[in-house]
């Protein structure tokens, strides 16, 4: 079951940076908070080791 709950994150960028990114994500169609999450997702997955994850991270959808 995917827990349902969210959190906030909060993170410090160059302003610079920030702009590209979100260029980038809208042009693509898409929120930073939504293709920073899959780079989140894939970082865990990549360097999860042993650690135990629920079957919905596991999943590569």
């Amino acid at each position: 079951m995917r827990e349902n709950r969210t959190a906030r994150l909060t993170l410090l960028i160059d302003p610079e940076k920030k702009k590209i990114f979100e260029e980038i994500c809208a042009s693509k169609d898409l929120t930073s908070s939504q293709v920073v999450r899959r780079l989140i997702r894939k970082y865990i997955q990549e360097n999860a080791g042993s650690r135990k994850l629920p079957v919905w991270l596991e999943d590569n959808d």
